[in-house]
């Protein structure tokens, strides 16, 4: 290995905007949250971006659901 290749500082490129960040993940991930409607407990289904994509009354199925469609599912506290 090159050693002076080592010793430089890592220093991105450009630094991420706010838009970039809110793309960040829109077209690999999906988020499951458990949600409550009338009494009744189900998991809610969003895109990276926030908009709601599904819901399922149950949490293996929803991760089921997101991978499907080649996503990966992130849990939301």
């Amino acid at each position: 290995m090159n050693e002076d290749f080592n010793r430089r500082p890592i220093t991105p490129s450009k630094a991420m905007t706010v838009n970039d960040f809110a793309l960040w993940g829109l077209e690999d991930i999906a988020y499951v949250k458990r949600i409550q409607i009338n009494d009744e407990f189900g998991w809610s289904i969003h895109g990276a971006d926030g908009v709601n994509i599904g819901l399922s009354a149950d949490r293996d199925q929803a991760f089921a659901a997101i991978r499907q469609y080649d996503l990966q599912p992130v849990s939301v506290h």
